[in-house]
């Protein structure tokens, strides 16, 4: 992030989300935040309080900019965000990664409303004749969400077995074809996996 313009409210902020996206909230202190926004720790207090009142901004911004990018997006459209700017939104993807991991109620809102989005986008594709019925669109707006995350978070190790040193628009770019063929075609050439599972389901009572 280009900070040169900043508050400096905007700069501790923006500082905050690197490090708790980076090392996690409880591993980041004030004095690493304010070293890092090049301002005093007193100034970080003066300006949020506390540590929690600094997450809870930061939660609330990265939870801002990350649902403006998602509103009436699907999956791919996560994609062409991230490429449009991918060392920003990967940053911010990250974060509440990482508050997904710690079950924070920004991550929760975060989940809830791109989960909305991609169901809603997926139940206009069923009425207009673009898209395949489910038998459980809200299990399978969840499903494209997490393929959608988990690509955007992709590990060095993940980037690496595509021929990548590192995960970027690169990779994003290698991915969104196979993506797309998996979204249009399917997987399997008959119905033999799908109907052994809804089998067992049926024996389970899952139906």
């Amino acid at each position: 992030m280009d900070n040169a313009d900043l508050t400096a409210t905007a700069k501790i902020r923006n500082a905050a989300v690197e490090l708790f996206a980076r090392d996690g909230f409880q591993k980041t202190n004030l004095r690493a935040i304010a070293a890092a926004a090049g301002v005093s720790a007193g100034l970080v207090v003066h300006h949020f309080g506390s540590k929690d009142g600094l997450r809870t901004a930061c939660d609330e911004f990265v939870l801002q900019v990350l649902t403006r990018r998602a509103q009436g997006a699907g999956t791919p459209d996560l994609m062409r965000e991230y490429l449009a700017d991918p060392e920003e939104y990967r940053l911010h993807v990250q974060y509440m990664t990482r508050a997904m991991a710690e079950d924070s109620p920004a991550a929760q809102t975060f989940v809830e409303q791109i989960v909305d989005e991609s169901e809603a986008v997926q139940r206009a594709g069923v009425d207009d004749g673009s898209m395949r019925e489910s038998s459980d669109p809200r299990a399978l707006a969840v499903l494209n969400v997490l393929l959608s995350l988990a690509t955007l978070t992709m590990p060095p190790a993940l980037a690496r077995a595509l021929g990548h040193e590192e995960f970027g628009p690169d990779v994003l770019r290698r991915l969104a074809v196979p993506t797309l063929e998996l979204y249009t075609y399917g997987l399997y050439t008959d119905d033999t996996t799908l109907r052994a599972a809804t089998s067992a389901a049926a024996e389970r009572g899952d139906e």
